[in-house]
């Protein structure tokens, strides 16, 4: 479901959102930025719901992050119980953030990627943020915590880091290209 909001807003607040419009009865003019939006369209006041099937979701769910993006709209996705917002967005623009569950989203709010961290498991098994031809950080989950990689100028380095806080810490500060993450952990190359 996309939606104008004038600030960020919480994974919380957007399903809150989400699950009282699925409640009211569709009605309204579409906004002329529907027509950029691919799948089976709803139209609530203020509100579109797009339903698209599991084997094109992905693929769709990219297109719609962009059409909010381009629009400066919320997009929540109740399939994963993720918000994405416009801002904050981290320093490099075009950085992809990749999941295990086939999510790409490229330029993620800063937000978006600190709860997709928050769902790695057996079905969501890695996360990435990659900034094409220049470097990438990736996190999976270990026994004992998670396996950190941060790869830059051909060096790939690797530690194991075992609670979530400092995971979701580190790629915070990778996407805002503070590098404090190299010199707190302890790395192997």
């Amino acid at each position: 479901m996309v939606w104008r909001e004038p600030e960020p807003i919480t994974r919380d607040r957007a399903r809150k959102v989400y699950l009282a419009i699925k409640k009211g009865e569709p009605a309204g003019p579409a906004p002329a930025y529907a027509a950029e939006l691919p799948g089976q369209l709803t139209i609530y006041p203020d509100h579109v719901l797009i339903t698209m099937d599991l084997d094109t979701m992905d693929e769709m769910s990219s297109q719609v992050f962009a059409v909010a993006r381009t629009h400066d709209l919320v997009c929540y996705d109740p399939q994963r119980d993720l918000v994405h917002n416009t801002i904050p967005r981290g320093a490099y623009e075009g950085m992809q953030l990749h999941t295990g569950d086939g999510m790409i989203v490229t330029d993620p709010d800063l937000g978006l990627v600190h709860d997709v961290l928050a769902t790695l498991s057996p079905q969501n098994p890695f996360a990435a943020l990659v900034t094409f031809g220049h470097h990438f950080m990736q996190v999976s989950p270990e026994a004992g915590g998670y396996e950190l990689e941060y790869k830059e100028s051909g060096v790939l380095h690797r530690t194991l880091v075992p609670g979530l806080d400092e995971i979701q810490r580190s790629f915070d500060e990778y996407a805002r290209d503070d590098r404090a993450f190299l010199t707190r952990l302890a790395w192997s190359s």
